[in-house]
């Protein structure tokens, strides 16, 4: 796998987020954080590295709980500041257990706005009424 790590924009911390994406389904699993280093033993090892924010410490999904993220794929967006990571995963991607950490929806998806106008105004189903 290549991968140029000199055009990536790390933030203040030194951070970049990782979404990563079942290659297959191309659902999302969840979202971590890589450094520099990180994004390295990524590429090196095929299996997705993060840099913990909170114990100030790499880990790899899967250590522990066996439930490993085997790397497909690697691309940058546009601005080249956000990872995404296409991945055969093994188990469980989420700490709760459950496959993905975006299982869980708060906002219900609206039929009532165009999709086709996204600054359009939800419709009151009153136009023309008057």
């Amino acid at each position: 796998m290549t991968f140029d790590t000199s055009t990536l924009v790390f933030n203040d911390d030194g951070l970049i987020p990782a979404i990563i994406q079942d290659v297959e389904s191309h659902r999302v699993l969840m979202l971590g954080y890589m450094n520099q280093e990180a994004v390295l033993r990524t590429i090196k090892e095929g299996r997705v590295t993060f840099w913990s924010r909170s114990r100030q410490e790499f880990w790899r999904k899967g250590d522990t709980s066996g439930h490993a993220q085997f790397v497909r794929s690697m691309s940058f967006d546009c601005d080249g500041d956000t990872l995404l990571l296409e991945v055969i995963q093994v188990g469980a991607a989420c700490h709760t257990g459950s496959r993905s950490c975006f299982d869980d929806r708060f906002i219900p998806a609206r039929a009532d706005v165009d999709a086709s106008a996204p600054d359009s105004e939800p419709s009151t189903g009153t136009e023309g009424s008057s």
